[in-house]
């Protein structure tokens, strides 16, 4: 199945109309004509099964012939990750993360973070085309970057809160502290991992320090191992 988007339709809607780009992806590029079938989510759970109405590769416009909605999950993971100094790692856990099933992420500006300034429009057609490209329902939400503090801040008191750090310390696994169907805050340092001062922040604030595992791992492969761990933990 080939899954298009539109965020604007909803239980309620009768017909729509792709946009130019999009339009003539469907006419032009796939050859499709009236009479033909499409599958669209607004990213909000819903499937349609759409009929092309008009085949225009300027408004190709559609008919809703039936629709279905996913169970959303249980549970909530928001994973606040620090931009990895390459680019294309953070855009790899990007399109990862979406695959697995995440609800929300967050790019963190950390002390020791070596990039500090994010391209969110890319990061969002990131995501976006990964959504359609494993067939998922869901939208995950992906905010503006914010500064450690920033986020330290305004996150209090919402599910469990954790935070994956690699100093020697006393750390539980992730595995001991989850419970099923619970709303989940994680929180993945920079390449040169999160700072004295932003441990003890986190802790200052209810954060449990977690192990992934007994490597060190890099910033993107953190981030996508948490994120399947917790969402296989809530399948099982």
């Amino acid at each position: 199945m080939q899954l298009f988007y539109n965020p604007n339709i909803d239980e309620l809607t009768e017909s729509f109309i792709f946009d130019k780009e999009e339009s003539k992806h469907i006419i032009k590029v796939l050859r499709k004509k009236d009479g033909d079938i499409l599958y669209v989510t607004n990213g909000a759970g819903y499937l349609f099964e759409c009929e092309i109405t008009l085949a225009s590769d300027n408004k190709c416009t559609v008919k809703i012939n039936s629709l279905e909605k996913k169970e959303a999950s249980k549970f909530h993971l928001h994973l606040a990750v620090a931009p990895t100094k390459m680019n294309d790692r953070f855009e790899w856990f990007l399109e990862k993360a979406t695959e697995i099933g995440i609800q929300e992420i967050t790019p963190i500006i950390c002390d020791r973070s070596e990039r500090k300034v994010i391209n969110k429009e890319r990061f969002d057609k990131i995501v976006l085309s990964a959504l359609k490209q494993c067939n998922e329902l869901y939208l995950p939400k992906l905010n503006e970057a914010v500064t450690f503090k920033e986020f330290i801040s305004k996150q209090q008191n919402k599910g469990l809160q954790l935070i994956a750090h690699c100093e020697e310390t006393d750390k539980k696994t992730l595995k001991s502290v989850l419970k099923s169907n619970e709303d989940i805050t994680l929180l993945i340092g920079p390449e040169g991992d999160f700072s004295t001062k932003e441990i003890a922040l986190a802790l200052e604030n209810n954060y449990i320090p977690v192990s992934l595992g007994n490597t060190r791992l890099r910033t993107e492969t953190a981030a996508v191992v948490a994120c399947h761990s917790v969402v296989f933990f809530n399948e099982l």
